[in-house]
């Protein structure tokens, strides 16, 4: 077997081992951090031929896959605050180039400024991705810096190279676009189970169901991760904009005639690995989907999202002046009729509270319908924070050139839908002619697009 054969199979039989069970085992001992920093001190320092790097990254790997939480974040620490630039040579540098400018040495001094402000921990990074599932590994030791650098400020510096760097590699055009079929390998559509993070996928059939005639599912995909899609959107093709999830979901629904199809409808966006988090692909994705559509379906026309309003009631709960202000005189008295009379009512505390008993009384339902709705457009189009919409989903949408089209009441009663927005969900509508004139505006102004309709439900 060759090197990278063996490098390859002890890395495959390490995520094997060690899975879920790598945080269960035992903390390293000062034995094995010393150990730890001389393997890291050899890749920083690059000894010996491509082999070797390799071998010895891959046993590094391996040392770090079967830490637990306090190992792996002791190893973090150790790179991130030993294995920087060092700062005595930097001074230096920087005084030599500050000597040298509006010289003929200038540029030389410049470089060797850059090259000792090269910081050593890109030299250990560098030498993971050269190994098999050596990019997959780094992206989920990222991860497992996200859950750490809340409490640790000083894996910032790590956490922003190993960014940086993963953006790099990352970057839209090493990637590759796949549409899934039910024929694709049956391990990449177990990670479609496993990573959809919208509308759970509870059986098989329901899967076959969002991957048949009427439906199309897209990823993206780095040559270096095959079977790992990086961010997957599913799309119905249909003759009128979604306003029910539930009927978008019913494996008993008849198929459509897809090539009659007028919309496109994107149902769920899920973005899979938890690393990548700041790496941003997602807008490239959804304009070559749109592409592709148009190709196969020319009769496309519109095309939408049916997205959920993750934050709604957690902001209502944390801001309940608004929802009061969202009720008006003749909402006040529709909603005493169904026996919510002010504002300390239980009852409304409960709603806020996400408790899903109100749905079962019609009439409190069609009470709330209209404050409810307010409320959500008044969220979507003015909770911000730091000039961004709060709402993550509309963050997204909007970042991209979308519009907020539509409100939808009810469209997703399902336990979650009610929990986190009392089953309203939006149309965000990506008109081509629009996009890039909304892109702008958000990004400069932070400005929102948005239909008549949500501008009047939304208006203080």
């Amino acid at each position: 077997m060759t090197a990278a054969g063996l490098v390859s199979r002890s890395l495959s039989r390490m995520r094997q081992l060690v899975g879920g069970q790598a945080r269960r085992d035992a903390e390293p001992s000062t034995r094995d951090l010393e150990r730890i920093r001389s393997q890291l001190q050899e890749c920083a320092e690059g000894r010996g031929g491509e082999i070797s790097t390799r071998q010895r990254a891959a046993r590094l790997a391996e040392t770090y896959l079967r830490l637990d939480d306090a190992g792996r974040r002791a190893v973090l620490k150790m790179i991130a605050l030993e294995f920087g630039p060092d700062p005595a040579r930097v001074n230096t540098a920087h005084k030599a180039y500050q000597a040298a400018v509006g010289t003929p040495g200038q540029w030389d001094a410049e470089a060797q400024l850059r090259a000792a402000m090269r910081s050593r921990r890109l030299r250990i990074l560098t030498q993971f991705n050269a190994i098999p599932q050596g990019v997959k590994f780094l992206v989920d030791l990222r991860a497992d810096l996200l859950r750490f650098v809340a409490d640790e400020p000083l894996l910032k510096p790590l956490d922003r190279e190993l960014e940086a760097r993963l953006s790099a590699w990352f970057d839209v055009g090493f990637l590759e676009l796949q549409r899934i079929t039910w024929s694709s390998p049956a391990a990449l559509l177990e990670k479609l189970v496993e990573y959809e993070a919208v509308h759970e996928i509870r059986s098989w059939d329901d899967l076959k169901n969002r991957l048949d005639s009427d439906r199309r599912c897209y990823a993206f995909f780095h040559p270096r991760m095959p079977l790992e899609p990086l961010i997957f959107v599913q799309v119905a093709l249909l003759e009128d904009l979604a306003d029910d999830v539930q009927r978008l979901l019913d494996i008993e629904a008849p198929l459509t005639d897809a090539s009659k199809a007028t919309t496109a409808i994107f149902y769920s966006i899920s973005a899979t690995q938890t690393g990548l988090r700041g790496v941003s692909f997602g807008n490239f994705l959804l304009k070559r989907v749109v592409d592709d559509l148009q190709r196969d379906f020319p009769r496309l026309k519109t095309f939408a999202t049916l997205s959920p309003i993750p934050g709604l009631v957690r902001w209502a709960q944390k801001n309940p002046q608004e929802l009061a202000a969202a009720i008006t005189p003749s909402d006040w008295k529709r909603l005493a009729a169904a026996g919510i009379d002010s504002p300390d009512s239980p009852r409304l505390a409960r709603i806020l509270e996400a408790s899903a008993e109100w749905t079962e009384d019609e009439a409190l339902a069609r009470a709330l319908r209209d404050p409810l709705l307010k409320l959500a457009a008044r969220y979507l189009v003015h909770a911000s924070r730091d000039g961004k919409p709060v709402d993550a989903v509309a963050r997204f949408h909007l970042g991209n050139g979308a519009r907020v089209e539509r409100l939808n009441w009810l469209a997703d009663t399902s336990a979650k839908g009610l929990g986190q927005s009392w089953g309203i969900m939006v149309n965000y509508l990506y008109d081509p002619d629009r996009i890039e004139t909304n892109l702008e505006a958000f990004a400069s102004e932070g400005r929102i697009d948005a239909s008549a309709a949500v501008k009047r439900q939304a208006r203080r």
